[in-house]
């Protein structure tokens, strides 16, 4: 495969050679700066085979390289064996960021080409300022792989569907509202909306044009004035025409949106998110226009949860502990058996256990089935060739999710198949640690996700341990698994942990070559008290599964810890055991027995 690779980095020097192009930059993303894309826009895949959510290539006519995170650098290293492309680990010493890779490697003079309706506007004028310092130029209207590309997919045409007012909590005139005020107080008369998933939240609307995420290709537009949705037609049931006709939004074709926008009266003011909008869209704002930017309203609404949505998830998370029992009773039963499973094998079997619950849609992320050192990959994606045989010994990370109408799903456990040994013991016990330290957090209104992470690592950091990924990712409600504007990291974000956002709490610890531990649960943000000091807030955990007490070294827990574990296993049992038959129940009160 990797000759294939070869030949399409050899074919796109080629157009460059002719283009008068010294370097060509293809992104990870699609025209709606999405982490998952269709397959019309999977270019960097097309032209690597690196299949991993996040990357960005760079090609130039003597080098290529693939720039990616530490969830990947092992995915990537095999991935890219013999493409060509060398792998440049991002936040690690020595790795030069893509801007100074290019001022070293080209002269000035020479031009750099993004196809500008896959690269934020944020990014291009970034990049744009950083080569202006070496006289390099930036042509951001070339889409340079698309030439090379004959059977390039088409956009997906697919249906969408309305999500009802039950299962989502306003209409959507009720969120136009809503909308609508915030961007009063922003000084702005007109918003312009390009992210799928707040697309799909203020319209009610949800599709399959994506991969585990039910959102739609569109663009949106938002004022006092009018609504307008910027949609295929071919895309619009009968029902879901009416649907967006009594909330008084307008239609229009999804390739007109860039006509539309340059049409703007020149005195407008146009709330954007200029990290979400492709520079393609922008450049067609009138330069008259004046411009308000940040996370958009529709955002900074959907990330908070509302009643129903809240009540959604606790369903959706009931539905997905009975699916994980079930799943959990049935590996124990196999593996007794002596049945030959595998990583792929096993994945099928949990979403087949998902599929059976009730408002199930899909999974909400390909499955991370990483057995023994697999499970060190942290994101890793089990293949044919790399399937490994699951075998009774060793330990077992899996990392899964759902879509379901009422909520979304996002857990991890780590589980032992045979007798795990002390050095299993000691790190999953640390990681654990972190985990519970940060569920048991109370924090002040307006703490920030990087004043918390520290946290879930302290118990890791004593030991000279650490994970690169993020602690804890914002959830959305039958939307992105993936959500912002909050996040719990290392990384400073300045957007405040507030009630009513659901989210992940995810520390974890991975040995190259040996085996990877993660635990994974949903919390919810909540006002907890109010003192002569302010309001401050808690997290509440949503997940009902239970933790695998054989990997837990219990002298290293103290009393709150040891408190909170067999509180949150009691919890699990009083919620799924009504829902399971005799053997299940039997089953999961072993495993959540207190026998530390």
């Amino acid at each position: 495969m990797s000759t294939i690779y070869k030949e399409r980095i050899a074919s796109l020097r080629d157009i460059m050679s002719r283009q008068n192009v010294a370097a060509c930059i293809i992104p990870s993303s699609d025209a709606h700066m999405s982490e998952y894309t269709p397959d019309r826009w999977k270019t960097r895949q097309w032209l690597s085979g690196f299949t991993g959510s996040a990357g960005t290539i760079v090609v130039t006519l003597r080098k290529a390289g693939l720039w990616t995170d530490s969830r990947y650098f092992l995915q990537a290293g095999e991935q890219l064996k013999g493409s060509g492309i060398d792998l440049y680990k991002l936040a690690i010493s020595g790795t030069p960021p893509i801007e100074d890779f290019l001022t070293t490697e080209l002269e000035s003079g020479e031009t750099v080409a993004i196809d500008g309706n896959v690269f934020s506007a944020a990014n291009a004028e970034s990049l744009t300022e950083k080569l202006a310092g070496k006289g390099i130029k930036l042509n951001t209207a070339i889409d340079l792989p698309g030439i090379i590309w004959n059977d390039r997919p088409p956009i997906p045409s697919n249906a969408i569907f309305e999500l009802p007012v039950k299962l989502c909590g306003f209409t959507v005139r009720e969120k136009l509202s809503a909308i609508n005020s915030l961007l009063r107080n922003a000084g702005a008369d007109g918003l312009l909306l390009c992210a799928l998933d707040e697309i799909a939240w203020t319209f009610n609307i949800r599709g399959n044009d994506v991969d585990y995420n039910p959102v739609a290709i569109a663009y949106a537009y938002i004022s006092e004035k009018e609504s307008i949705l910027f949609i295929n037609p071919e895309k619009l049931t009968a029902e879901t025409a009416a649907h967006l006709d009594r909330e008084g939004v307008i239609t229009a074709v999804y390739d007109r949106t860039a006509a539309w926008l340059s049409a703007l009266p020149s005195n407008s003011t146009l709330f954007i998110d200029r990290q979400k909008t492709n520079v393609g869209l922008f450049n067609a704002i009138p330069a008259t226009c004046k411009i308000v930017e940040g996370h958009t309203p529709a955002n900074r609404l959907k990330c908070r949860k509302n009643t129903v949505e809240i009540e959604g998830f606790r369903n959706a998370l009931l539905k997905d502990g009975i699916a994980l029992v079930r799943f959990y009773i049935w590996l124990e039963k196999q593996l007794s058996a002596g049945e030959r499973l595998t990583e792929i094998s096993i994945a099928r079997k949990l979403s087949a256990f998902r599929s059976e619950q009730p408002l199930y849609i899909s999974d909400s992320f390909a499955t991370i089935c990483g057995y023994g050192a697999h499970g060190a990959i942290v994101h890793y994606s089990a293949t044919p060739e790399t399937d490994a045989e699951i075998k009774p010994e060793g330990i077992l990370l899996m990392d899964s999710g759902a879509q379901y109408l009422d909520g979304t799903t996002d857990i991890t456990r780590t589980i032992a198949l045979g007798t795990p040994t002390e050095k299993m013991k000691s790190d999953f016990t640390r990681v654990l640690q972190g985990h519970i330290r940060l569920a048991l957090a109370r924090f002040p209104e307006g703490t920030r996700g990087s004043q918390l992470d520290i946290l879930a690592r302290k118990a890791l950091w004593d030991a000279g341990i650490n994970y690169l990924h993020g602690t804890g990712h914002g959830i959305g409600h039958c939307l992105n698994v993936h959500e912002g504007p909050q996040s719990i990291r290392m990384e400073e974000n300045p957007f405040p942990i507030q009630a009513g956002m659901v989210m992940s709490n995810e520390p974890g610890l991975y040995r190259t070559g040996e085996y990877g531990i993660r635990t994974e649960n949903m919390i919810l943000a909540k006002a907890d008290v109010e003192t002569e000091f302010g309001k401050f807030l808690t997290f509440e955990t949503l997940t009902l599964c239970p933790i695998d007490t054989t990997l837990i070294d219990a002298s290293m827990l103290s009393a709150d810890e040891l408190s909170w574990l067999n509180d949150y296993h009691r919890k699990v049992y009083s919620a799924l055991a009504p829902h399971l038959d005799t053997t299940e129940q039997e089953w999961l009160k072993k495993k959540t027995s207190s026998s530390l």
